[in-house]
Formats: C-alpha cells, structure tokens, sequence
C-alpha cells in the first residue's frame, strides 16, 4: 500500500519516458529510412514493367498495327499476366494512346528547341542531327506514329492535332521571326518543317530501303555522318545560298 499512490505512478510514468523516448527516435530513422528505401524499389519495379510493356507494345504496334494486335499478344510479349498488362493501362486504347503521347514528346522534342535568339546555321543542322539520332534509336517509333498518321490517326488524331498544331504554329513565327531578320532566304515555314520530318525519318520509316540500296544504316557511324553532311548542305543549300553546314 505503501507504493499504490499517485507519487509513485507519477514518478514511474516519467521515468519510462525519459527512457524510452530516446530510443524511439533512434529507431525511428532507421525504419523511416528503410520504408523510403522499400518505397523507392517498389516504384522502380513499377516504372520498369510499365516500360517493359510499353516496349513490348511499341513492337507489336509498330510491325502490325493497332487492329493487328492484342492486349494478349503484348502481355505474351511483355511477359506478364494480362490482368496485370490492364492493372497499368485500362484496355488496348489506354495503352496505344499513351505509347503515342510518349513517342511524340520524344519527337517533338528537338523542334521545341527553336528559338529566335538562335542562329538558323546552327539550330538546323542541331535539329537534323537530334532527329537523325532518334531515327538511329527509335525506328520502330517513327514507324508507329507513321502507321497512325497514313490511317487519319484513328486513335490518337484529336488530341494529336490539338498539341502539334500549337506547336507548329509556335515555331511557323521563329522562322519567320528568322526570315524578317535577314536569317533566312523566304520561304513558308511549315513547308520547312515538312521537308526536315520527311528527309530526316525517311532513315527510319524505310530503313529496309535505305540499307537495301546502300549497304548501311544510321547505326554506321560513317554513315551517320555521310547522311546528317549531305543533308545540312541540302536543306541550308536551299534557304541560305551559298551556305554549308558547319563542320
């Protein structure tokens, strides 16, 4: 009876948390750090089999076409469950959809670049050499957005038009931002931006052709840079006479 009191429960209650408080913040760290570790590792495994699918589909889509190919055949592909193929994208359309938005930011990417302080000598040539490198390393994606494109983009067409549009018209005024300035001779900008799509993902969109005729293809680094010289010199040729590409 003597310890039954409030003084003693008091005191005892104090001292385990005098105790125990500090050992809890030591361990604490080390869990936190190991649920941030776990955390991360889990959405490493995520991000690798969402790329594992969208590559196996890339493949498929790119040799078959959307019609030609089924969430099966890129789950066999992808090796994995077809109900986990649907865990990362909702059916066969959520997928194409996505594997085309990624492709065409990738695309896209070097002629987001142009800009009016730049120098047409220097920012075509870079532009020509950005998507060569992307026809080198990425020719079943050129071919799928060309397969969409030839069928009226049956899948991806609104949304494809909408942000291409925007961002042709952005740079439609570097170049004539360019052609105002005395940078380059006149000529209308989308024709230009035509010319440049077309001569650099011909390497790509007919790479059979290409090494059928030649012996070569972009992987050849001799050939890489055969191609990107003679088509610098082609196009500046044309909207800067007299102007070559730069060594």
């Amino acid at each position: 009876m003597l310890y039954s009191g409030a003084p003693f429960n008091h005191f005892d209650t104090d001292t385990e948390t005098m105790s125990q408080a500090p050992g809890k913040e030591l361990t604490s760290a080390p869990r936190r750090k190991r649920s941030e570790a776990s955390e991360a590792r889990r959405q490493r495994q995520i991000d690798e089999k969402r790329r594992n699918i969208l590559n196996a589909a890339l493949e498929l889509f790119s040799t078959f076409g959307f019609h030609g190919t089924s969430v099966d055949q890129i789950a066999e592909r992808a090796d994995v469950s077809k109900g986990n193929l649907l865990y990362y994208f909702r059916n066969k359309d959520d997928l194409y959809a996505s594997l085309l938005r990624d492709l065409l930011a990738l695309w896209l990417e070097p002629l987001r670049a142009f800009s009016v302080e730049q120098d047409p000598v220097e920012a075509i040539p870079a532009y020509i050499h950005q998507k060569l490198i992307a026809s080198r390393d990425n020719p079943a994606a050129s071919r799928l957005f060309c397969i969409e494109i030839m069928q009226g983009a049956p899948v991806f067409g609104n949304e494809l038009l909408a942000n291409l549009k925007v961002l042709v018209q952005e740079k439609q005024a570097v170049i004539e931002q360019w052609i105002a300035d005395g940078k380059l001779a006149p000529v209308t900008p989308h024709h230009l931006i035509f010319f440049l799509w077309a001569t650099t993902q011909h390497y790509a969109d007919f790479s059979f052709q290409v090494e059928g005729l030649t012996g070569k293809t972009l992987k050849n680094r001799k050939f890489f840079a055969e191609v990107e010289r003679n088509l610098c010199d082609i196009v500046l040729a044309g909207i800067l006479p007299r102007t070559g590409c730069k060594a």
